[in-house]
């Protein structure tokens, strides 16, 4: 593990400018369970030649067109990079209904993102990157499929998701793991629901486990004021990687917020390093 100090790094990454006009492209999926929502960003092709893409994966409760998704992807195709961001199952624009989506079952879709990527003629390699839960789920997709992945980037892995599952509660919802009834609670004072099976799989889901199976470059970076999920949670991605960078970064919230332009800097260039 390489601890790096966020402090010695420049204040904003100077992107170098890909003059070529890019291309964005909505599609869909064929998912697990239904049709997944997806953006596609590439730089301005050449015939025959091929660039490095990055499966960008959202959160809880997320989806595609998040501000700071948005952001990388904007960022990784200034560096001539492509990228796909999708919605998971039961999410923004894909098909199914929230309560029903697990971790396992974003595992899978996210495997038939991958599925689809690695096949487009233009693509060299293929990397991904996860906020949050879909920082779990790219962790977990890493470690499935090791060394077909170029790259991983974390940003505030939300590991914790399973030691919630444990306690009986997860973002404010309470339940008893062992005793779990119904389809699914009310969470969010009723306004959304937590799907039963999300919190059975969840109960022993092995994060870490599967993780710790890709040896290749991984960038995990977690800010010291996230309440959500304890920076902890992303050290220990760290210190089980044996070619990791990581970035802690003071007083920074779950979503960083403080300095947002520095944790999409920190992603987009150790992914630039590793695919170029």
């Amino acid at each position: 593990m390489k601890l790096i100090n966020v402090f010695a790094l420049s204040a904003a990454m100077l992107l170098a400018s890909f003059s070529a006009q890019a291309e964005t492209q909505t599609l869909t999926i064929d998912g697990t369970k239904g049709k997944l929502a997806a953006i596609i960003q590439t730089p301005q092709l050449v015939q025959g030649e091929k660039v490095p893409m990055v499966i960008i994966m959202h959160g809880f409760g997320g989806r595609k067109t998040e501000n700071h998704l948005a952001m990388i992807a904007n960022k990784l195709e200034a560096q001539g990079i492509a990228s796909i961001r999708f919605d998971f199952y039961g999410h923004g624009e894909s098909e199914g209904e929230f309560w029903r989506h697990t971790v396992p079952l974003e595992i899978e879709d996210a495997l038939k993102v991958y599925e689809y990527v690695r096949d487009l003629r233009y693509v060299s390699t293929v990397s991904v990157l996860g906020h949050s839960q879909g920082g779990v789920v790219a962790s977990m997709v890493a470690g499935k499929l090791g060394a077909e992945i170029k790259s991983a980037v974390l940003m505030a892995p939300a590991a914790v998701l399973r030691d919630d599952a444990i306690r009986g509660s997860t973002m404010g919802a309470h339940y008893d793991p062992l005793n779990l009834e119904g389809e699914y609670i009310e969470m969010f004072g009723g306004r959304a629901k937590l799907g039963t099976e999300y919190i059975r799989t969840a109960f022993s889901l092995p994060i870490y486990e599967t993780a710790a199976n890709f040896k290749g470059a991984l960038c995990v970076i977690h800010g010291t004021g996230d309440r959500t999920v304890p920076y902890t949670y992303g050290i220990r991605y760290a210190e089980q990687s044996p070619n990791a960078e990581l970035y802690i970064l003071p007083g920074e919230d779950h979503g960083f917020n403080k300095d947002l332009e520095r944790a999409t800097d920190i992603a987009v260039e150790f992914i630039t390093r590793q695919v170029k």
